[in-house]
């Protein structure tokens, strides 16, 4: 199969693909801008297959991920607000020996870095090069994910994944030729790279954005400069928090996609009633983007649902309860092929040819699905997701720390962020400030615990030594200062 922005730049050369307030961009004029990149790459880079990518969500960096993709190199989507020390790992871990990066990334990692400044300024190949063509086995993204021990795992992701994701998709909410998807969450994460990758199978335009804006977004919506928009529900509680109480959202927006933790029945009632056709779905990084996902015809009526499995995709519950709550287990051509250097990690997931997703839900009599959380004790803090193992583990490097204990707590904004239980060693002591300068060391600044409390009484344990953290806010003591 050819090249995906090859193929539409030839269908629809003169449609808009990309757009910012500074910029457009057709698909003939993006897929020129990637030519001229690639003529440059291929000077500098080494014969790595894989190469790791640092952007904000940049036009820079939006064509360099085109033009590794243009090469046929598998592309590691980094996470610029990692801490040295995470990426650091993911680096090692994938194997990388180059980075490439915007203009504002400096911070210093253990491999040569290119910012797409220094790549265009060094020397190019004269003619054009062919693209590598798609095969649907081929891997071309990897997304690290934390896991539940702590460990983050490399997600592969082929050019099948995104394709049967992008397509299920486009059943669910239909195609207009005027749709326009607004990208304000990271192209690192599965839910900004599927807009680049639906952009490019359906010939829609993307609005770009460096980072979320509330009230610069509610703007843009509101003059039609999009129809579509995914967002994480810290996002759309500020949609709603900028709108005044006499406004409405107009008709042009289609759809706003919901991905990443849960949200309350109020927030979407009220979402509802301003014009924001909320469309609650259900996925994961393993999964390329939602694989349940309501319809915009049943977002009102089933509000609170994550909705249906979309088409080619399979869910079945297992070990319900006599509440009809089970494991959710999941076939589906957007599953990922596999985890880097974790096979047995990967092979554990399973049960039979089903995949356990590690969340637990129910089907209602109609079935549709609700989530009921995540068997684990994941923490979704604004679209992140947080393993209180990780943060335990960097809370314990400190030599005064005996014991930590990490859980998530609600919060107003940001949906719930963590909280953390120490226990100092006999004799020692340390302020909130050391320990917290000492963590951010270790962790991305949004895992840090917001706050941290003193231990009253003991641990509370299972019957098999594990912390049930979940108790933890039992045996809060007093606050560190």
């Amino acid at each position: 199969m050819q090249n995906w922005l090859e193929k539409r730049a030839a269908l629809t050369p003169e449609r808009v693909a990309l757009l910012t307030d500074s910029e457009t961009l057709t698909f003939s004029q993006l897929a020129s801008r990637v030519h001229e990149l690639v003529r440059h790459l291929l000077k500098q880079l080494d014969q790595n297959g894989r190469v790791g990518v640092l952007t904000k969500n940049t036009i820079q960096g939006y064509i360099l991920i085109l033009a590794l993709q243009h090469l046929g190199r598998e592309i590691v989507l980094l996470n610029w607000r990692l801490a040295a020390e995470e990426l650091a790992y993911q680096i090692r871990d994938a194997g990388l020996t180059q980075i490439l990066a915007d203009n504002d990334y400096a911070l210093n990692l253990p491999i040569p870095q290119l910012t797409v400044t220094e790549i265009l300024s060094g020397g190019a190949v004269e003619q054009d090069v062919l693209a590598e063509p798609v095969n649907f086995s081929t891997v071309t993204t990897i997304m690290y994910t934390s896991g539940t021990t702590g460990r983050p795992k490399g997600v592969m992701q082929t050019y099948g994944n995104h394709y049967h994701s992008a397509m299920g998709s486009a059943l669910n909410l239909g195609l207009q030729t005027d749709d326009c998807w607004l990208a304000v969450v990271p192209l690192f994460h599965i839910s900004g790279f599927s807009i680049m990758m639906r952009s490019l199978l359906y010939g829609m335009q993307v609005r770009l954005y460096d980072h979320f804006d509330a009230e610069k977004i509610k703007s843009d919506l509101q003059i039609g400069r999009g129809s579509l928009i995914s967002v994480v529900p810290t996002m759309l509680t500020q949609l709603l928090i900028v709108l005044p109480g006499s406004e409405r959202y107009p008709a042009s927006v289609r759809a706003v996609l919901l991905g990443g933790g849960p949200t309350d029945l109020a927030t979407l009632e009220q979402a509802a009633a301003v014009g924001l056709p909320v469309v609650q779905s259900y996925g994961m990084t393993e999964t390329a983007s939602q694989i349940v996902a309501l319809s915009p015809t049943m977002a009102v009526k089933k509000i609170g649902s994550v909705g249906k499995p979309l088409f080619a995709v399979d869910v079945r519950l297992d070990q319900t309860d006599e509440h009809g709550i089970g494991r959710i287990q999941v076939k589906s051509p957007t599953l990922t092929p596999g985890y880097v250097k974790q096979s047995a990690a990967y092979a554990a997931s399973f049960n039979g040819d089903w995949f356990d997703t590690g969340d637990m839900g129910y089907f209602d009599t109609d079935g549709y699905l609700y989530l009921q959380g995540r068997e684990g004790d994941m923490i979704s803090s604004g679209g992140e997701n947080i393993f209180p193992g990780e943060v335990e583990a960097a809370y314990e490097r400190h030599p005064a720390i005996e014991r930590v204990g990490v859980f998530g707590q609600a919060h107003p904004k940001w949906g719930a962020v963590p909280v953390a239980v120490v226990e100092f060693k006999p004799g020692t002591r340390v302020s909130l400030a050391e320990l917290q300068a000492d963590a951010a060391r270790h962790l991305a600044h949004y895992k840090l615990a917001k706050q941290v409390f003193m231990l009253a009484g003991d641990w509370p344990m299972t019957v098999n030594g594990k912390l049930k953290r979940y108790a933890l806010i039992n045996h809060i003591g007093s606050a560190l200062l």
